[in-house]
């Protein structure tokens, strides 16, 4: 798969292409089931496959810190399409200019001009332009004026279900990891590369692998059970605080820190990814860091106990 960044990177598809476009923020089984669409209209009409996503998504570009938060920043949501078969991931920037472009021009400059489509498959709730007033129907109207192809995908349901990111993002905020994972297909997980932060769990006895999360809205909060991947291919066991350490310092940006056990390295630096597998409490504020340093080996404990368990299982 190859990574586009803005319209000006595109070279020319002088066949044509098949595109879809969306936010596809945590690439669900829904979105996985769009792509694969896409593919097999690709397969059988020789031409490449290509997704266009935004950054920032539209309603953080209009909401601001307001918006609903993002269940896979920019760089995540690139490591799951690389998995897919996609050719292209095309990466607009949401700004003025393109807030402010209406549907027709959207087709002409964009689909047309650019991309020079010749299928199209887009969700069922799709819009797009200024004002959202671009619709299927429009597009609809437009291929067969101009030769191509849209097909509208209707919604993935699983166990009567529909699957979507806000369902997605509301199991997350209501701690229910196996709904999340059987609707996006695996492990919620994050990504990042492992920052300095104030030593303090170094000082409490339990060091830990700092991720910024660069946002201060997650839609993840608590205390974990969770595995490390990305070092040496290996898959490493341990406990994760998720939130703003109200205990430490309660700041506005969330971070991530992760104690792995039974390790001791140095891995700053590092792009990890740290995959949630049970939630083990809420982040609280304790009165003391005597009192937060017990119920951290408490939780170590209970962590360890619930691998235990899932290894014998």
């Amino acid at each position: 798969m190859r990574l586009i960044r803005g319209l000006q990177h595109l070279e020319p598809l002088r066949d044509g292409c098949v595109l879809t476009i969306g936010n596809f923020d945590g690439l669900h089984l829904g979105h996985r089931r769009v792509i694969e669409r896409v593919a097999a209209h690709g397969k059988r009409l020789g031409l490449p496959t290509v997704a266009m996503v935004f950054e920032p998504q539209p309603l953080e570009y209009f909401l601001g810190d307001h918006a609903p938060s993002r269940l896979t920043r920019l760089r995540e949501k690139v490591i799951q399409f690389a998995k897919l078969p996609i050719d292209e991931l095309l990466v607009l920037p949401f700004n003025r200019a393109l807030a402010d472009c209406d549907a027709e021009q959207f087709i002409q400059d964009i689909l047309l001009s650019k991309l020079n489509i010749k299928h199209l498959v887009i969700g069922d709730d799709f819009h797009f332009g200024k004002a959202r007033r671009g619709n299927f129907a429009l597009l609809q109207h437009r291929g067969q004026e101009y030769g191509f192809a849209v097909e509208s995908t209707d919604s993935f349901e699983l166990e009567g279900l529909r699957v979507s990111s806000t369902v997605i993002r509301d199991a997350l905020g209501e701690g229910d990891l196996a709904q999340a994972k059987s609707l996006l297909g695996r492990d919620y997980s994050v990504c990042g590369r492992v920052a300095h932060g104030d030593k303090r769990g170094r000082e409490l006895g339990f060091p830990t692998a700092n991720l910024r999360m660069f946002r201060k809205n997650t839609p993840l909060v608590g205390v974990f059970a969770v595995t490390m991947t990305g070092l040496d291919g290996g898959e490493l066991y341990g406990v994760a605080n998720l939130g703003n350490r109200p205990t430490v310092d309660g700041g506005a940006t969330a971070v991530l820190e992760t104690h792995l056990f039974n390790f001791n390295r140095d891995i700053y630096g590092r792009y990890v990814e740290v995959h949630f597998k049970a939630r083990l409490r809420d982040e609280v504020r304790f009165e003391s860091l005597t009192a937060l340093r017990a119920q951290i080996a408490h939780d170590v404990s209970e962590a360890q106990a619930f691998f235990a368990g899932m290894d014998r299982g």
